[in-house]
């Protein structure tokens, strides 16, 4: 389904002063408030719209439109979400503004703090398809509509950059709204959210279920020393960061206590757990469905003791995730317990749920129809979502496109060492999740904008932390030591097969 936009009154080419958008009728929507805000803290002075759309009876979406008054470039940016959502991406517009964009952001539909919240799904189907597509799509269409309404002309292109649910908002437009960007960048994408949540589920089910099989955060640094061991080397520099993990070949039984139970070593219930966690998802019949976490960055600050063993049990954040989104979108059962978890009747319950969530079909043939191109990214050491699923998903748009067309317009960049989004001990800053600025060999967001208005294809972006810098090689490629020079500067690497 496609939404209309009804413009009522002046020609939108007369350009109009911020209060009257007070007056400016839109389908299924209201707006609450236009606004000018004086110039602050080093963001602009900006025209500020706030509003709600109501496509459904049960939908109540709220957005905000962002535009700079004076020194506006031309172009749209729009504002994903983390988590479950629930509030709008404030700082993502202030970023925006400050770059010279118009942008626009959503709550997708509801009001939670926290990101790990979904009690708001129970019993209420639209919200669900609010969240998964419906609102971001929304956002998009009257954003630009209030936008051209406001300069008296639209956007000239338009963008979307975002990470984690974000990134599955990303790829949800590209798949079924590809007429909204022009660029768009996927970060660590939860596009398959049900395979996701499910392993999620799994791991809690095998690591709790019996309490012996879990280990604590304490001992997270002996097994990341233990797989830096074993395979920081492979890629011929030993800097703590293992290049590719996917081919690590760690074996947690190393780690087996030979005496005592302590914080260096793993029991035997915990060696299986760790197994386990590596493993992924398989389905009743035994057939991998989604890949496992990867080695190496489990004691990083923003790593395992966040996502997979919380600071005790039933605390981490994949549990509240996946626990929230069985409780309430899957069984619509608040008092449902994780540990009756059974692979044979809770995922195929799970991919039915997620048909609104989940942003994995490989078709993106109007996407690259209309000259839209989209850059996925993901840390190779990400507690939250595997790195090997975005991975997998490019290698399905190949599959379904051809490895020749994927590549007129797709590129993939793993990111060593790297945690959810950002962090953790490799290289990690190369300008993802915010509005375009700087120069597009360091700036992901400048190298998609050359890609769109330019043409030319990025084919390795150069990733910065204090005191080294490393390029990021455009995938399958990889970065590879020269063999001279120092291995914290980028100049002395290449990238190759």
């Amino acid at each position: 389904m496609r939404y209309l936009v009804l413009l009522v009154g002046a020609a939108v080419a007369a350009g109009a002063d911020c209060e009257g958008l007070a007056k400016l009728k839109l389908a299924t929507t209201t707006i609450s408030e236009a606004k000018v805000y004086a110039a602050e803290k080093g963001t602009p002075a900006t025209c500020r719209v706030t509003g709600v759309m109501t496509p459904t009876a049960d939908s109540v979406i709220k957005f905000a439109v962002w535009m700079p008054v004076d020194g506006w470039n031309g172009k749209f940016l729009g504002v994903g979400n983390g988590g479950y959502a629930g509030s709008i991406s404030t700082g993502g517009l202030v970023e925006a503004a400050r770059s010279g964009y118009a942008s626009a952001s959503t709550d997708t539909g509801h009001s939670v703090t926290g990101g790990v919240d979904a009690s708001w799904a129970l019993q209420h189907p639209e919200k669900i398809i609010d969240f998964g597509h419906r609102a971001i799509h929304l956002t998009a269409v009257q954003g630009k509509a209030i936008t051209a309404a406001f300069y008296g002309s639209a956007p000239k292109k338009s963008y979307f950059s975002s990470c984690s649910n974000g990134g599955r908002q990303a790829l949800m437009e590209a798949q079924r709204y590809p007429e909204d960007y022009d660029g768009i960048i996927a970060g660590a994408p939860a596009n398959n959210w049900s395979m996701l949540m499910t392993n999620a589920l799994k791991n809690s089910a095998v690591t709790m279920r019996d309490p012996s099989f879990y280990f604590p955060a304490e001992k997270l640094p002996a097994i990341q020393a233990a797989a830096i061991s074993a395979c920081d080397k492979n890629d011929g520099v030993a800097d703590g960061v293992i290049e590719n993990p996917a081919k690590c070949g760690f074996d947690p039984a190393v780690l087996l206590c030979k005496a005592e139970d302590n914080k260096g070593c793993l029991t035997a219930p915990q060696v299986a757990g760790l197994k386990e966690l590596y493993a992924g998802l398989k389905d009743a019949k035994g057939k991998q469905v989604y890949p496992g976490y990867a080695m190496s960055g489990e004691a990083e600050m923003g790593g395992w003791a966040s996502w997979i063993t919380g600071p005790g049990m039933e605390k981490s954040a994949m549990f509240l995730f996946s626990t929230n989104f069985f409780k309430y979108i899957v069984y619509s059962d608040p008092n449902w317990d994780y540990k009756t978890f059974d692979v044979a009747r809770d995922l195929p319950a799970a991919q039915k749920a997620g048909a609104h969530l989940n942003s994995t079909d490989p078709n993106l043939k109007a996407f690259q129809a209309r000259g839209g191109k989209l850059i996925l990214y993901h840390g190779w050491c990400d507690a939250a979502i595997p790195g090997q699923a975005v991975i997998d998903y490019y290698q399905s748009v190949q599959k379904k496109m051809g490895a020749k067309a994927t590549g007129e317009f797709v590129r993939l960049f793993m990111v060593p060492g790297m945690q959810h989004c950002g962090a953790g001990a490799g290289p990690n800053n190369f300008g993802q999740g915010g509005a375009p600025k700087g120069d597009a060999a360091s700036n992901i967001a400048m190298a998609l904008e050359q890609w769109v208005e330019k043409g030319v294809a990025p084919e390795k972006i150069v990733a910065a932390r204090p005191g080294r810098t490393r390029p990021l090689c455009a995938y399958p490629k990889t970065a590879r030591y020269k063999g001279t020079g120092s291995t914290d500067e980028a100049a002395n690497f290449e990238c190759v097969q």
